[in-house]
């Protein structure tokens, strides 16, 4: 169903959709590092790189015409800060994000319940550096967001495949530097369920401040 002025989605179902849809990105995301863990790089950084790709672009085309298909607290307010989504849904949607999170790494804490990390994102350099790529790649992804779907024209097939590239190319290329969450839900999760705290405040702010370092750069292209 299409949100119009007829037909309204109510909130409920949004947030269910962004529970849903963020559930299943930790789920498959973090889980493709799992299962890459245990059977001794069968998944490979590639195959990390390429689920959370399509995973992003499977949960925007089943549900981005009921929530807009966030599924990531950065994007969230991103969105909010170029004025395409109101303010007061912004708590119910990373609310509903992270409690998806959540769920996805309690179901892989029941799974593999000797695993360390469930996926935690960890710098391998210094914080500073991993800290600047988050927000560099959340940004490209924000820019990315608003000026693909500024487009009126473009449909949401266009949308899904311009972000899933975005998520892939980021793991791929700086997956072994910083993880590349590029999502606070995503590195919450594992931390919480875990206990791996280490450097979690820069996967929560810089992705932030990167979909806020991406609106500014859209204002600038597209006025």
């Amino acid at each position: 169903m299409t949100e119009g002025p007829g037909h309204p989605i109510p909130l409920v179902r949004k947030l269910a959709a962004e529970f849903f849809g963020t559930f299943c990105l930790v789920l498959v995301g973090t889980g493709a590092i799992v299962v890459n863990d245990v059977s001794g790089g069968g998944v490979t950084p590639v195959g990390i790189a390429l689920c959370f790709g399509f995973v992003v672009l499977a949960m925007i085309l089943a549900l981005g015409d009921v929530s807009g298909s966030h599924i990531n607290p950065a994007v969230t307010c991103g969105l909010c800060a170029a004025g395409w989504f109101p303010a007061g849904q912004v708590i119910p949607y990373v609310v509903s994000q992270c409690a998806g999170a959540i769920a996805a790494s309690s179901v892989l804490r029941l799974l593999f319940q000797q695993h360390a990390t469930l996926g935690a994102t960890l710098p391998s350099g210094s914080e500073t550096q991993a800290f600047c790529f988050e927000l560099l790649l959340t940004a490209i992804l924000m820019f990315t967001i608003l000026n693909v779907s500024a487009r009126p024209l473009v449909r949401l097939i266009t949308v899904a495949t311009a972000v899933a590239a975005v998520i892939a190319m980021s793991a791929l290329w700086a997956g072994p530097v910083c993880g590349a969450s590029l999502n606070p839900a995503r590195s919450l999760a594992p931390a919480l369920l875990t206990g791996t705290y280490t450097s979690l405040w820069l996967y929560i702010v810089a992705p932030v401040c990167g979909a806020l370092v991406g609106v500014g750069a859209w204002r600038a292209v597209r006025g």
